[in-house]
């Protein structure tokens, strides 16, 4: 082969290494996660599962903090907020069942983590911040990974009401009792995720299913979340 022939051959192989895209290093963590964590204690949902196993997690926490990501345990991520632990991401996210079609409505965005699996269910996911520089990072995060979610910053006690009805409400910080305006944009039929009472103290994760204009709620289990902020 010609000596030119060669260099040309040499370089398209050196640009097509260049733009192989790299091994995962967190692939396995993620797998190991799915498996100790979710499908050990009862998650079933293959759409939760496969999308837990797909997010990048590790993304949506400080660098400091990566080496944890997937450990059973929330993180703080600033602003006195934290990313929920894996488990019960995939225990809120599996209730309401996300699917393709299926409009959802998240309170408290926070890291982006919780509507990035929501997205990767397929769902149509709708999520809103109060803390604006949060809002603006999961924002850039969710677009530069490609997950489809609607964001704003804003209160989400008062839900979205233009995107309205919504076939799930999930909501990731505890509120002291559920606010009629998610209620109102719930479908029929639809249902609701939601942490309720004391903040600070052990609260007691709800579902809220509503159907022919009324609702009736159930208890999950105890959790502790952080408050849901309100606008001043």
């Amino acid at each position: 082969m010609p000596q030119i022939g060669i260099q040309i051959l040499l370089v398209l192989c050196l640009t097509s290494l260049a733009h192989a895209e790299l091994p995962d290093p967190y692939a396995a963590q993620r797998q190991k996660m799915v498996e100790t964590q979710m499908v050990a204690r009862g998650i079933e949902d293959p759409l939760t599962l496969k999308a837990l196993a797909e997010v990048p997690r590790h993304l949506f926490v400080d660098e400091s903090r990566r080496s944890a990501a997937y450990l059973d345990t929330p993180l703080p991520i600033g602003y006195g907020q934290t990313i929920s632990q894996p488990f019960m991401v995939a225990f809120m996210t599996e209730v309401i069942r996300p699917r393709p079609g299926r409009k959802i409505l998240e309170i408290g965005t926070g890291s982006g983590y919780q509507a990035a699996v929501l997205a990767a269910c397929g769902a149509e996911v709708y999520s809103i911040e109060i803390i604006p520089p949060l809002a603006e990072r999961s924002t850039a995060l969710l677009r530069e990974l490609g997950y489809r979610v609607e964001t704003r910053a804003g209160d989400g006690f008062s839900g979205w009401p233009e995107a309205a009805p919504f076939d799930a409400i999930i909501v990731t910080a505890a509120a002291e009792f559920i606010p009629p305006p998610l209620i109102d944009q719930l479908k029929d039929g639809g249902l609701m995720v939601i942490p309720v009472g004391t903040p600070f103290q052990m609260q007691t994760l709800m579902l809220v299913e509503k159907r022919d204009g009324k609702t009736r709620s159930r208890s999950l289990m105890p959790v502790r979340f952080v408050p849901l902020r309100r606008s001043p």
